[in-house]
């Protein structure tokens, strides 16, 4: 369980790590079904995988959001680096990510990134970020500056983005889309009902006509977005942004059970049930999606590296049919 305190690093003074929330009334925290359950990570391959980490410096979204897939993704070197800081300007009601004002961008992170990649020889790495509505361009530059480091040190590896919406930033897009990712990943996180509670900082179809542009210039890349269920939405709306997304052309969905990180943050209004899962993957692949991960652990980057060949895999069958 995280807590609204927080000091990261274990040294200096204490840190509001969700200022936003102080003031909101505590939620009662559901306990976790078994289905949803995890063991703490103890393995020599996640001290490995940690030391990586905190030897240069880096920032994963694995312990920021606190992903409960940690253990087991770090045990087989897989990390999603976070880019641009740790603190992001958005105040998500789901959002385990620290809020506040971000510190100057790390000039020196691309190369840091793409060294943690090539020691860690990983043939698939994710590059999400916190949103960075402080930077003129969101931080698309430096997602740019990751990607092309990475693809200099080590040109084999495909790259999956998770990135910010990039909200009234003007060409960004364009100019991540442009790096040309192997992936691009953007999550509409729950249904439009929704987002004025859960998401109040974005807008629905400006995250969801982001990734239709990502089609509309580069038709070659993957695109990718992510649901998160048990925040009070129905299985009709659920439905409804499956139908959004496949209109926007996207390939990959990954719907997984919110978890609440604190009792400050939006309550789970439920567990859906894996047998509710297996459906959601039923009903997407019907819709046409290339790819369907419908579980209760499932994450955005949760076996990114196998789906990344599972993606390939379904694109070229379909081309064939």
């Amino acid at each position: 369980m995280t807590v609204l305190i927080d000091n990261s690093n274990g040294s200096g003074p204490k840190r509001v790590r969700h200022p936003e929330k102080a003031n909101r009334p505590e939620t009662e925290i559901l306990r976790k079904p078994k289905w949803i359950r995890v063991k703490a990570p103890t393995s020599r391959g996640y001290a490995k995988t940690r030391k990586i980490v905190k030897d240069k410096g880096l920032v994963t979204v694995c312990e920021e959001a606190a992903c409960p897939n940690i253990g087991e993704c770090w045990e087989k070197s897989h990390a999603t680096f976070m880019v641009l800081g740790e603190i992001c300007t958005r105040a998500c009601a789901f959002c385990n990510v620290a809020t506040g004002l971000p510190q100057e961008v790390d000039a020196y992170e691309p190369r840091k990134i793409a060294e943690a990649v090539t020691e860690m020889q990983l043939k698939h790495v994710v590059i999400t970020s916190v949103d960075r509505d402080d930077l003129a361009d969101g931080g698309a530059q430096h997602f740019v500056d990751v990607i092309n480091a990475i693809r200099k040190a080590s040109p084999q590896t495909t790259i999956e983005i998770l990135t910010p919406d990039f909200l009234r930033k003007t060409g960004a897009a364009e100019a991540v889309i442009d790096a040309r990712p192997d992936v691009f990943n953007h999550n509409l996180e729950t249904v439009p009902r929704l987002y004025l509670k859960i998401r109040p900082g974005a807008r629905y179809y400006h995250s969801l006509r982001l990734l239709e542009r990502v089609k509309e210039r580069d038709p070659s890349q993957f695109t990718k977005s992510g649901l998160m269920v048990g925040l009070g939405e129905t299985k009709e709306e659920v439905m409804q942004v499956m139908d959004d997304m496949r209109s926007a052309g996207i390939d990959f969905l990954t719907i997984g059970q919110y978890l609440q990180p604190t009792r400050k943050h939006a309550a789970i209004d439920r567990f859906v049930t894996p047998e509710e899962f297996k459906s959601y993957e039923t009903i997407a692949k019907a819709k046409g999606f290339l790819l369907v991960s419908a579980s209760p652990l499932t994450r955005s980057s949760y076996h990114a590296d196998s789906d990344f060949a599972k993606l390939q895999a379904a694109r070229n069958a379909r081309h064939n049919s």
